[in-house]
């Protein structure tokens, strides 16, 4: 099996962040998000990185991120796109929302043949204990009856931000293994303490700190492609009619589906580092300090790329 390769999703512009938040800097020379989840994973054994990005958007990551990891790690991008559509079908009229992860992963999965890959969203500092676990376990996965696929398994306590709502995958496992993934697409901090989340918007259900969430962060074995590429057809068919302007292709869906059909294991790699990511423009700071304070640990060199 080749050496696996780290897939990073950065073609979505952050609505509620204000801009493009792959390019938020966050370090004190100037340092993204990003650059420090490719430091990251180039300690943990990555060589390469596929960036999934929108191709106008091509010059800019050259510019900000590309040129300056280049040196230390091999770079590919590839271009999620509206038009890319299954055979026979067409983009809806009023479409312009991307199709979400699960496609930003199939547009990488083609350029890779049969290596294995991790996916990571661009704007997510994760950790480097995250990489390290994902790398590892993509070294030794292979596929047997079912696929052999892992995430990495946070806790919700470590995962939301002080400044507003988050959308995570919420998770069931038993015995290392994902049952399921259900997605909740409100998940904020209570006035009177806690953590909760809302359908309606107005009535709130608790979730305990250490419930075990997902943060997009998978490995998959090159036989996920095959099986990423049938559900993007069935998602046209079955659901695309039904919201033609805004269903959404998610990857966590897609892993939900192949366990409940049986086809798929998923090992659920603990991660008890904190996120940070600037979902709102107030988050930035914190990411900041929180940089600065790993930094002066010496965990980071600064500046990060020499």
């Amino acid at each position: 099996m080749r050496e696996p390769v780290l897939v990073v999703m950065a073609a979505g512009m952050g609505s509620r962040y204000g801009g493009l938040k792959p390019m938020a800097q966050v370090g004190a020379a100037g340092e993204k998000i990003i650059d420090y989840s490719l430091y990251d994973a180039k300690r943990a054994g990555f060589q390469k990185a596929v960036f999934v990005i929108k191709e106008e958007l091509l010059e800019d990551f050259q510019r900000e991120v590309f040129s300056k990891v280049e040196k230390y790690m091999e770079i590919q991008p590839v271009f999620q796109k509206l038009e890319d559509v299954p055979a026979g079908c067409s983009v809806p009229e009023g479409r312009v929302k991307p199709w979400g992860t699960g496609h930003a992963a199939l547009t990488a999965a083609r350029a890779l043949g049969d290596a294995p890959f991790a996916v990571v969203n661009a704007d997510d500092f994760l950790g480097r204990e995250a990489f390290q676990r994902i790398y590892d376990f993509l070294k030794a996965a292979r596929d047997g009856e079912k696929l052999d696929l892992a995430m990495v398994g946070y806790q919700l306590g470590n995962t939301v931000t002080d400044n507003g709502f988050v959308s995570r995958g919420v998770c069931q496992v038993e015995g290392g293994l994902l049952q399921s993934i259900v997605e909740r697409t409100h998940i904020e901090k209570r006035p009177g303490g806690g953590i909760a989340f809302t359908e309606d918007g107005e009535t709130w259900r608790p979730l305990p700190p250490e419930t075990v969430v997902s943060m997009t962060l998978f490995g998959f074995t090159p036989g996920f492609t095959p099986a990423l590429e049938a559900d993007f057809e069935r998602f046209f068919r079955e659901d695309v009619p039904g919201n033609p302007e805004k269903a959404e292709f998610f990857l966590p869906f897609v892993v939900n589906s192949l366990l409940e059909a049986g086809r798929a294991q998923v090992r659920v790699l603990s991660s008890q580092d904190k996120w940070y990511g600037v979902t709102y423009q107030q988050d930035r700071q914190a990411v900041v300090d929180a940089v600065a304070g790993m930094t002066a640990q010496g965990k980071y060199p600064s500046p990060l790329w020499g």
